[in-house]
Order: structure tokens, then sequence, then C-alpha cells
């Protein structure tokens, strides 16, 4: 008899501490899982500053290595560009056309600076409108268009190096933002699986065309075409001829803005 009421009375004893063991159990998980989401985001953050730290670092390197080189294709190509596009029909063509190079000459050496403020940019386009008030004809603005579209395309290069940023300005009105420009340059670029996978593998590091080849499963004309999507909306850039990609700080900025878009959407 006595045995048998403590044997009961020890089992009871059992059940109570498993039942106090499972209930423990219980609470460090839950904190354990707390402790585990906490470590997960600040993770994210350091990744994410990482990488921002890592482009930085790879666009500071190009400024410094490759400035010459950009410049240098910059005023290639204006001259290139200007040749075909100048009114040729005109006997202030040769004049204009020199004119025009010094002023991209000089627009294109900030390109080595390691930062152009806005009132530098700013005061090159008042200078384009000075120059078009001074041309005689109506077909100057045929010159001056060409002008103007190289002019913006070296501030593009600027802005893809973090050479340059905008200031100064008020937030776009949605109704505002142009239709076209905000396809062509920002959604169609990454409204394509391959070209996302590409920007995405380039906010951790720079990859070679075979490494991007074998990311994506595409081959030659078919990869160059998304390669070239991406360039020219100024997404990513290549270091030299045959050089490695890069992603550029629009190309950086346009994908965390989309994981934080995707955050706000999915959050509870």
């Amino acid at each position: 008899m006595t045995r048998k009421v403590m044997k009961t009375h020890h089992t009871t004893i059992m059940k109570g501490n498993y039942s106090m063991g499972a209930t423990l159990g219980s609470t460090e998980i839950r904190e354990l899982k707390i402790e585990i989401a906490g470590l997960r985001n600040e993770l994210k953050r350091f990744i994410e500053h990482a990488n921002l730290q890592h482009v930085d670092g790879i666009l500071s390197d190009l400024k410094k290595n490759y400035a010459d080189l950009f410049t240098k294709h910059q005023v290639d190509t204006a001259k290139v560009d200007l040749s075909s596009q100048m009114v040729n029909d005109c006997k202030m063509q040769s004049k204009c056309f020199e004119l025009f190079m010094d002023f991209l000459q000089n627009t294109a050496r900030h390109i080595k600076d390691g930062q152009v403020s806005d009132e530098i940019i700013q005061s090159y386009r008042e200078q384009m409108k000075v120059m078009r008030k001074k041309g005689p004809y109506d077909k100057c603005d045929t010159c001056f268009s060409e002008v103007h579209r190289l002019f913006e395309k070296q501030v593009d290069l600027m802005q893809s190096l973090g050479i340059y940023t905008k200031t100064g300005e008020n937030e776009e009105i949605i109704a505002e933002i142009s239709d076209d420009t905000l396809v062509k340059d920002l959604l169609e670029p990454v409204a394509n699986i391959q070209r996302f996978q590409i920007l995405k593998a380039l906010t951790v590091q720079t990859r070679t065309f075979s490494d991007i080849s074998q990311l994506t499963g595409l081959r030659g004309g078919n990869l160059l075409f998304h390669i070239k999507k991406l360039t020219d909306s100024g997404m990513i850039l290549q270091r030299h001829e045959r050089g490695d990609y890069i992603i550029t700080d629009k190309g950086f900025k346009t994908m965390s803005a989309i994981s934080q878009l995707h955050k706000l959407l999915n959050s509870e």
C-alpha cells in the first residue's frame, strides 16, 4: 500500500515537472524566435549597408581609374553626333561646331571631378540658353537640340557614377511624371525576370559576361539585348570594353526602393 502511494506521488511529481518543463520550453522558444527575427533584421540591414559600401567603392574605383576614358568617350561621341546632326547648309556651321565642342569639352571635364554641384550643372544650362539667344536663325534649334541632348547625356553619366546628385528639388507630383520617361528608364528595365536577376546579382558583386550568361541561361545576342537595356537606362555600367559589369548608383537605389516597396506591400 505504501509503495503504491509513493509511486502515485512520484508519478504526479514527474507529470508536474514535465508540464513545467514544457511550459518553460515553449516560452524559451518564443523568446528565441523573437531574438532570431531581430538578428535577421540586423543582418539584413548590415548586408544592405555593406552592399551600398561595395557599390560606393566600385564607383570610386571607376571614377579614379577610368575617368579619362569616360571623358574621352563622351567627347569623341559628341564630335561624331554633332557632325551628323548639325545643319550642313549653314554658313556658320563650322564656327558653331567649334563653339559647341568647346562647350561640351568643358562640361565633360567634370566627369573627372569627385563631386559636381547642382549650381554648376544649372549654370551650364543657363549658358546654353544664352548661346541660343545669339543664334540668328530658326534652324539653329536643330543644332542646339543636339548640344542639349549630348550635355544631358554627360549629366546622366555623372549621376550614374555618383558624381552629381540633384538637390533642392520638390518631390514630383505623380500626375506630372513623364509616362514615357518613367516606363522607359525605370519600369521597363526591371520588368523582366532576366534583367531583374542581373540587377540582383550586381548588387552583391561585379559580374563578367560569362557569369551573367550562366546566371540567366541566356547566350550571345539574347543576353546582349538585355544588358543593353540596362546600360541604356543607366542601371549598370561596364568597367571598360570586355570588362566586368557593375551596378550604378541609380541601379542600386532602384533595387533598394523595390525591396522597400515589397516589404511595405507585404507587411501586416
